[in-house]
């Protein structure tokens, strides 16, 4: 059905993207499987995903990343379903020096947790990933770069499953970065993506600001 939903809604009644959530049971008592696909337009401009890979670099897409882009400007995909499994991916990649740019999506937190108001899951999650960190980061060579941000709100606690206002963080790490530099409110989500770009390549990117001469 999204699928067909896909094919209908373009020119005129364009949707950016058609998510398909599967469930499973009946009478009132369902449970979401972790089958989730999302049907998206390809970007509009390149991104730096497409920037990348025209250079020659390998970009790796963990969880839904493919879906959300298309499967354009990626390389190397693992297409995992939850949060533990595409935190082991990453840690695969890093350790086996796969990809010069790793995209990972960690869909439990928002899809499981933020969007059912599930404070204490949410919590256990982010547990998780923080109890995983050091071995994230035991994996990075002293050259890598590791970002922890996310791509919207999703405050468990706010009223409502819909996305919450709240700014995202922006987390940076790296051996040869400096330490307690606070990047201050950005002006666009966009400058993430642009000091990604400049670290790998050297050279800036069309959209947003980067950040990097502030911390290396």
């Amino acid at each position: 059905m999204c699928q067909k939903a896909r094919e209908i809604l373009v020119g005129d009644d364009l949707v950016g993207r058609v998510i398909a959530r599967p469930f499973i049971g009946g009478n009132g008592k369902y449970t979401r499987t972790e089958h989730r696909r999302d049907y998206a337009i390809p970007p509009i401009e390149d991104t730096i995903l497409d920037g990348l890979t025209a250079k020659g670099f390998e970009t790796v897409a963990v969880g839904k990343i493919e879906d959300i882009f298309h499967k354009r400007g990626i390389t190397t995909v693992n297409h995992t379903t939850n949060n533990p499994a595409g935190i082991e991916a990453t840690i695969d990649f890093l350790k086996n020096g796969v990809g010069s740019f790793i995209f990972t999506n960690l869909v439990d937190t928002d899809a499981l947790y933020g969007h059912r108001n599930d404070v204490e899951g949410y919590g256990r999650a982010l547990e998780y990933f923080d109890s995983k960190l050091p071995e994230i980061m035991g994996a990075m060579t002293d050259d890598d770069m590791l970002i922890v941000t996310a791509d919207h709100g999703c405050d468990p606690t706010f009223p409502g499953t819909d996305h919450t206002r709240e700014y995202i963080p922006i987390l940076v790490y790296g051996k040869k970065l400096k330490e307690g530099v606070a990047l201050g409110t950005r002006q666009t989500f966009a400058d993430i993506g642009c000091t990604v770009y400049e670290y790998i390549t050297g050279e800036s990117w069309r959209t947003g600001t980067s950040f990097l001469k502030e911390i290396r």
